[in-house]
């Protein structure tokens, strides 16, 4: 994976200042529950909101300067959530369990390989019954630099099809639903078309 600690020198396209409006909606309808787990969380909007509803939450993201200003928002808001640079492809070095994981628009960031990594690095977190909900840029996306390539404020984002999602985690898990989503920025005001999966450890 590449590093996105530079982006943080100023605020990058990601960074909205609140949760994406699908992510509040699920909170807001009662998704989260038990020990939640924010992977890519930088500067921690979406932890912060699991926080405020007085579940135990972690957020990592592989920003230092994210994790840096997610503990300074943490402080101010008395917030407990503890935020750590991590690894999202090496989660067993965190030795914890979690019942809800979040993925706030990490996983189109990853080539197909990574994917792979990724739904182990997962399977070892989420004991069965854990849910992940995974928020990231769909195949409807609008053409970019390659045939399923675009730049996202200059960071690599592969559009992903419902079928990548479903072979992603089709050893293991659960796909419950994906639905038809927007994925918010700082650039397009209708924001970008994306896809919200449930997905099941079994």
């Amino acid at each position: 994976m590449e590093s996105y600690d530079a982006h943080y020198s100023g605020t990058p396209l990601w960074d909205l200042g609140r949760p994406q409006l699908a992510m509040r909606n699920l909170a807001e309808a009662g998704a989260f529950r038990g020990r939640v787990l924010e992977i890519g969380c930088g500067t921690g909007e979406v932890a912060l909101m699991a926080a405020a509803l007085g579940l135990p939450t972690v957020g990592i993201d592989s920003a230092p300067t994210a994790i840096q200003a997610a503990r300074r928002k943490a402080h101010e808001r008395g917030l407990e959530v503890r935020f750590q640079v991590g690894d999202a492809l090496e989660l067993g070095d965190l030795g914890e369990q979690f019942d809800t994981v979040l993925d706030c628009a990490l996983f189109h960031a990853f080539s197909g390989p990574e994917r792979v990594r990724y739904a182990d690095s997962l399977a070892t977190v989420m004991p069965p019954g854990a849910q992940l909900f995974l928020l990231c840029i769909s195949d409807r996306h609008h053409p970019g630099s390659g045939p399923r390539q675009e730049s996202q404020g200059g960071i690599r984002a592969l559009r992903v099809s419902q079928d990548d999602i479903r072979a992603t985690f089709a050893d293991g898990w659960r796909v419950d639903s994906i639905e038809s989503v927007t994925l918010e920025n700082n650039r397009d005001i209708n924001g970008a078309p994306a896809w919200l999966a449930a997905i099941t450890r079994t």
